[in-house]
C-alpha cells in the first residue's frame, strides 16, 4: 500500500442476527459498500463496531473477514485493544500475519496507565510488529488522553508509530499542537468523533478522519471538496449532513446499524450494548433527518 494514507477511513461496524452472533454475510455487504462509497481505508472492530463487546476468537474472526473481503483493495486497519500489552501484542501480530496493513490501539482503559505507561504499552506493539501502528488519543473512561508531547515523542522515538487518531477535546486544537510537536516524525494525523470537526480539522493539517460508514460517501464527498480547495461546497454538504451527524452522537451506534438497515447493508439492527436501539419517536425523527440526507446517498 502507498503510504501516507490519507482521506476518509471508515469504521466498520459489527452487525449481529438476531441470536446475537456475528452476521458475516452482511458483514462482507459491509466492506464492499465502504469500497464502492469511496473510503480509503477501513478499520476495526473500534469503538463504533461494538469491539468490547465481543470475544477474541470473534474480533479474529471479523478481522480475518474484512481483510479477506477487502482483498487489497484498500488498507485494513486492525484495531487491537486490550487490557494489557501482552494480549494486545499477540492480537496485533495475529493481525499481521493474515494479512491488515495496519495496526491502531488504545492504551488499556482498566489499568488508567501514566505517560510512562502509555509509552511501555506502545513500545511493546512497535517492538513486536512491521506495519503502521495508529495511536488512538480518546477521552476517558475508555480512552487514556495523552498529550501531544508525549504522542510526538512516541512518533520520534517508537519505528512503528507513525499515525494518530485524535479524538480529544478541543479535538481540533489537539490536532494543531501535536502536528507541531512531532513534525515529519507522524506521517499523519487522522481526526474521530464522527467527522464532526472535519473541516477545521482539514484547515488545521488533519490527513483524514475516521467516522463510522453508514454515510460513507457523504463523508468522502466532503473529504475530496476540501482536497480540491472548494471549501465552500465542502461546507454546504456537510451542513446538509450535520443533523444525522448530531443525531448519530446522541444515538450511536444504534443509529449507525438503523442507517445501514434502511440501506439495505445490514439485515437487523441488534446490538450487544445495552440500551442501544431506537424507540418510535426516535425513528419519525430520524425519517425527517433522511429526507434531507438520502439525495447524497450514491450507493
Amino acid at each position: 500500500m502507498t503510504q501516507p494514507w490519507r482521506g476518509i477511513f471508515v469504521i466498520v461496524v459489527t452487525p449481529f442476527l438476531e441470536n446475537y452472533e456475528l452476521d458475516e454475510a452482511s458483514l462482507r455487504r459491509e466492506v464492499n459498500f465502504c469500497i464502492t462509497a469511496g473510503a480509503a481505508g477501513l478499520v476495526g472492530p473500534a469503538n463504533a463496531s461494538e469491539f468490547p463487546t465481543l470475544s477474541d476468537d470473534e474480533r479474529k474472526r471479523w478481522i480475518e473477514i474484512v481483510v479477506e473481503e477487502t482483498a487489497g483493495r484498500v488498507p485494513v486497519i486492525a484495531t487491537t485493544n486490550h487490557g494489557h500489552a501482552l494480549p494486545a501484542v499477540a492480537l496485533s501480530r495475529w493481525s499481521q500475519k493474515v494479512g491488515a496493513d495496519g495496526v491502531m490501539a488504545m492504551p488499556p482503559s482498566i489499568l488508567s496507565p501514566g505517560p510512562d505507561g502509555c509509552y511501555a504499552f506502545y513500545k511493546a506493539l512497535s517492538d513486536n510488529l512491521s506495519i503502521p501502528i495508529f495511536i488512538q488519543n480518546y477521552a476517558g473512561p475508555a480512552g487514556t488522553p495523552m498529550s501531544s508531547e508525549l504522542l510526538a515523542r512516541m512518533c520520534k522515538e517508537l519505528e512503528w508509530v507513525q499515525y494518530l487518531k485524535e479524538e480529544t477535546l478541543p479535538e481540533p486544537r489537539a490536532i494543531s499542537r501535536t502536528l507541531a510537536a512531532a513534525g515529519d516524525a507522524c506521517k499523519g494525523v487522522f481526526g474521530g468523533q464522527g467527522g464532526i470537526f472535519m473541516i477545521d480539522e482539514f484547515n488545521r493539517g488533519a490527513h483524514g478522519n475516521m467516522p463510522a460508514c453508514q454515510s460513507t460517501e457523504v463523508h468522502v464527498a466532503i473529504w475530496d471538496r476540501l482536497v480540491a480547495g472548494d471549501e465552500a461546497g465542502a461546507r454546504k454538504l456537510f451542513n446538509q449532513l450535520l443533523p444525522l451527524i448530531n443525531f448519530e452522537r446522541m444515538h450511536g451506534v444504534a443509529t449507525y446499524k438503523e442507517v445501514l438497515k434502511r440501506r439495505g447493508i445490514f439485515t437487523t439492527t441488534i446490538s450487544r450494548a445495552p440500551g442501544k436501539y431506537l424507540d418510535a419517536a426516535d425513528n419519525r425523527e430520524l425519517d425527517a433527518i433522511l429526507q434531507d440526507v438520502e439525495p447524497l446517498f450514491t450507493v
